[in-house]
């Protein structure tokens, strides 16, 4: 008899002629039921699958439960035992995603020391994660508000798209008389719009003859911190 997660049952057994305990001609292998203490470990597999599918596709819309759990080799019930719906699961895998983006942006900032040229290295990651991801960050950046899930908060979004930290690096080039005094939320907050309008034309627009990325940000770059009063 078949498992509620998708594994054999405890003899690993099944009557003669049954084809439950048998996979399909090329399907993977079924996963033996997890023991106490694993399902940490099947939330993991889960995710990995769940990633694997969303790269090979590159579209977020093929990525279905029951793809995903034939993938890890569990029934698709099991999968609701760790995520509430379709949508938790794939935010689940692009926030994975999206820390490697701000480990990425703090180590292009670091060691540098002037403050404008750290906001400056900040974006350049930015902009190279969102071109390099562009399926992941369509589903946390360019979703419909109904389908992010409630743990994605303000703050949270803050944190990843690095207002937090530009805001700090603005504090600095104010204080060292790089920028005129000002709003540093408010500025932080519109170096992120001009970044993100960028990404999102170049992974929405993929036809459309842009300028290199690279030679587009720096003109983009040169204009907003224009735009907010630098000395130089």
């Amino acid at each position: 008899m078949e498992a509620p997660d998708g594994g054999e049952g405890p003899t690993g057994s099944s009557r003669p002629g049954s084809t439950s305990s048998r996979s399909a001609p090329g399907a993977p292998p079924r996963r033996a039921r997890a023991r106490r203490g694993e399902g940490e470990r099947l939330r993991d597999e889960i995710l990995a699958a769940a990633e694997a599918l969303l790269i090979a596709t590159g579209d977020e819309s093929a990525l279905s439960l029951r793809a995903v759990a034939a993938a890890v080799g569990v029934s698709p019930p099991a999968i609701y035992l760790h995520f509430a719906d379709r949508a938790e699961l794939v935010f689940a895998v692009c926030e994975r995603h999206w820390l490697q983006l701000e480990e990425a942006m703090a180590a292009a900032a670091s060691g540098v020391a002037d403050p404008v040229a750290r906001i400056r290295r900040r974006g350049e990651a930015y902009l190279r994660f969102g071109i390099e991801h562009p399926e992941h960050y369509r589903v946390l950046m360019m979703g419909r508000p109904g389908d992010t899930p409630e743990r994605f908060t303000d703050g949270r979004l803050a944190g990843s798209a690095g207002i937090e930290v530009v805001a700090d690096d603005l504090r600095e080039a104010i204080a060292g008389g790089v920028l005129p005094g000002q709003d540093v939320t408010e500025a932080a907050v519109l170096l992120w719009m001009a970044v993100h309008g960028m990404v999102s034309l170049v992974i929405s627009k993929p036809g459309f003859p842009f300028p290199p990325p690279d030679q587009l940000y720096d003109r983009l770059f040169t204009m907003a911190v224009r735009g907010l009063g630098a000395s130089r």
